[in-house]
């Protein structure tokens, strides 16, 4: 087995090397005078299975070019079989036609991955579970809960203290899977969005009133859908109000956004690199991933099921 990891989150790849006990191998990741991304694997992988682990965050296109030029370097230096490991899928948020003459480009970054090269992808809590039917290749979508809940049950002493809260009605589903394993009530945000790019609470369907309530979603970009429904949850009771969210992307005002909102602590992974505005923030904890990735990598390499990380 071999593993690979290109420039997106360097500490990502370095840290599931570590956990995996394989060094990463050497590749010369650069790029020429007008940004062209040039790749060189400096080890033979003839023969090999290898994992390239690259997060398409921002610059996404920067990062996803990256990708897939590693997996044409590697196909073309005859690696038996190549996974694309994705901690974070840029563009998955573009799942769907949003209107007229849009476009779907989750499933066009589904074709260049597999154009590319890859035999499968290797990814965790995609926005939209359709995403999975975008592959003509077999793709293994990694759930958080086994390093969340640990972290959440710390949170209150009793379950019936808990409440997993789902900031709209899409993530109802996650919300759903956090409370069953909890075993504490859910609630969910009803909300409406006046214009684009901006959230309206409206409602809160469910008891939050003593409760310490857990808002739990995929992605934070703007924070600005959290932090409104956290608001709203401090204005129907809440005791305590904390977020949990897979992919910290907190672009534009988001840290100053969280730390200025009634949420004590927003936790998020390492499947995006941390900017240092992340990394120093009071209001912002970062649990690590790499032992999941990497069980997940190992089992892929032993033909072994995924699936049961998760019983």
């Amino acid at each position: 087995m071999k593993l690979i990891s290109c420039n997106s989150n360097r500490p990502l790849g370095e840290a599931i090397a570590a956990n995996l006990g394989i060094p990463l191998t050497l590749a010369s990741i650069r790029r020429f005078s007008d940004m062209e991304v040039f790749v060189e694997i400096q080890e033979n992988v003839r023969g090999e299975d290898v994992f390239v682990i690259q997060s398409t965050s921002y610059p996404a296109n920067d990062n996803l070019m990256e990708l897939l030029v590693t997996i044409d370097a590697l196909r073309r230096g005859s690696a038996r079989r190549i996974t694309a490991v994705l901690p974070y899928f840029g563009y998955a948020r573009q799942d769907r036609k949003t209107g007229p003459r849009t476009p779907i480009t989750a499933k066009l970054v589904a074709n260049l991955i597999t154009q590319a090269g890859a035999d499968r992808v290797l990814t965790m809590e995609l926005h939209a579970g359709q995403i999975q039917g975008f592959f003509d290749i077999p793709l293994d979508n990694l759930i958080i809960s086994p390093v969340f809940v640990p972290h959440m049950q710390a949170r209150a002493k009793d379950a019936k203290d808990l409440c997993i809260v789902s900031p709209d009605v899409g993530g109802v589903v996650r919300a759903r899977a956090f409370a069953k394993k909890l075993g504490c009530d859910l609630a969910i945000i009803d909300k409406r969005r006046p214009e684009a790019g901006v959230s309206e609470v409206m409602n809160v369907i469910g008891d939050v009133d003593g409760k310490v309530c857990i808002l739990v979603d995929d992605i934070v970009d703007s924070a600005g859908t959290l932090c409104n429904a956290a608001v709203a949850l401090r204005d129907r009771g809440a005791k305590d109000i904390y977020a949990y969210v897979v992919h910290g992307v907190l672009s534009g005002g988001a840290v100053a956004r969280v730390s200025a909102s009634p949420i004590k602590k927003l936790v998020i992974t390492d499947s995006i690199a941390a900017t240092e505005s992340v990394k120093v923030s009071d209001s912002i904890e970062i649990l690590q991933v790499n032992e999941l990735i990497g069980e997940a990598i190992n089992r892929i390499a032993e033909e072994k099921s995924i699936s049961d990380l998760f019983k």
